[in-house]
């Protein structure tokens, strides 16, 4: 004896609606809609959560190409089955709003105009505008628009791609025209992947640019420190390499803060310089000349043995200043011009 559509046994149960078949296994846990597995969702909890999700982690501008391109090609899977079961495009165009509402998608409505290829297609009480209210968002989704495009692209067999032409005056409805375009979502993943590409290259950009900012403002800030030992004696420590930037800044600056201390030596410590040139050469003099127009007398310090061939070699010219090895001797050396001395706390008197 065959079982009627609705029968219902212990564990299974087959229901026709509108025509379209749907059965349950509950010992096999299985639901069919036209033969074929299909599952459930509550549209505005678990699937809204799904999608949350999804955009969480993705953000909206990827979210909405995911969204598109899945459409598009769940779109193109339906028109491959109805072309293949259905040759007219006008038959299948009258066949799918009926499948669709029977599915839980909505009530569709088809305006189709072969000769032209478009479809101009509204869509009312559809699952994307149902989980878009839960969200408290006024945006159209973007997986339907995306699915009807892969639809007729198929069933037409040339590339169609869709037209949001929502007013806003209807939030409930979605209005979608579809006609032939260069539009495919393979040229939207480009230009997502181009403008990621070009939004990390500006964010690193951006980083790089604030951090060189950042070592500037540094240089600035050590390129002339001005130390003073006594109130007679400063010390000004010259490191790494000097550009015309720099030695303009450094000048600058030392000019304006060496009058401030009124000392009568000025020590310049070139340890930390590796490697010297005509620049280099150019700044020390202007350095030197500037402190003795302030009556001060300039002491050069830690020149290296490969410092003063290079000098040599270059026949460059330090100005007239007193050479000592190390801050050392040439601090006691200003000391002692001062009449002072330096001595060791277990020889003081």
């Amino acid at each position: 004896m065959s079982k009627t559509p609705n029968e219902i046994t212990e564990f299974q149960k087959s229901v026709d609606v509108n025509g379209y078949a749907f059965h349950w296994d509950i010992e096999k846990g299985v639901f069919q809609y036209e033969g074929a597995d299909v599952m459930m969702f509550w549209i505005d909890s678990a699937f809204k959560v799904f999608l949350d999700s999804i955009e969480e982690i993705s953000g909206q501008g990827t979210a909405d190409l995911v969204y598109e391109t899945a459409g598009y090609r769940t779109g193109l899977v339906v028109s491959d089955f109805y072309k293949t079961s259905f040759e007219d495009i006008s038959n299948i165009a009258k066949i799918l709003p009926n499948l669709y509402a029977t599915a839980g998608w909505g009530k569709t409505n088809i305006d189709l105009d072969l000769e032209k290829k478009e479809a101009n297609i509204s869509i009312s009480n559809s699952w994307e505008t149902k989980i878009k209210k839960a969200q408290g968002s006024n945006r159209i989704g973007r997986f339907l628009p995306g699915h009807w495009a892969g639809v007729f692209t198929g069933l037409f067999e040339t590339n169609m791609w869709y037209e949001v032409l929502n007013d806003n005056s209807n939030p409930n409805i979605i209005n979608i025209k579809i006609s032939e375009s260069d539009i495919t979502p393979s040229d939207n993943i480009r230009d997502l992947v181009q403008r990621e590409e070009q939004n990390q290259i500006m964010k690193l950009e951006a980083m790089v640019e604030n951090r060189t900012q950042e070592l500037t403002d540094l240089i600035r800030e050590i390129s002339s420190p001005i130390i003073p030992v006594t109130d007679n004696i400063v010390v000004i420590p010259l490191i790494g390499k000097y550009n015309e930037l720099r030695s303009k800044e450094m000048l600058e600056n030392t000019l304006t803060a060496l009058p401030q201390h009124r000392a009568k030596f000025v020590i310049l410590d070139l340890t930390g310089i590796k490697s010297i040139d005509s620049e280099m050469i150019d700044m020390l003099n202007k350095l030197v000349s500037s402190a003795r127009l302030f009556g001060m007398e300039t002491l050069l310090v830690g020149i290296s043995p490969e410092l003063s061939i290079e000098v040599t070699k270059h026949q460059y010219s330090l100005g007239d200043s007193t050479y000592f090895r190390n801050l050392k001797h040439a601090i006691y050396f200003a000391f002692a011009k001062e009449g002072m001395q330096i001595q060791e706390p277990g020889k003081m008197k």
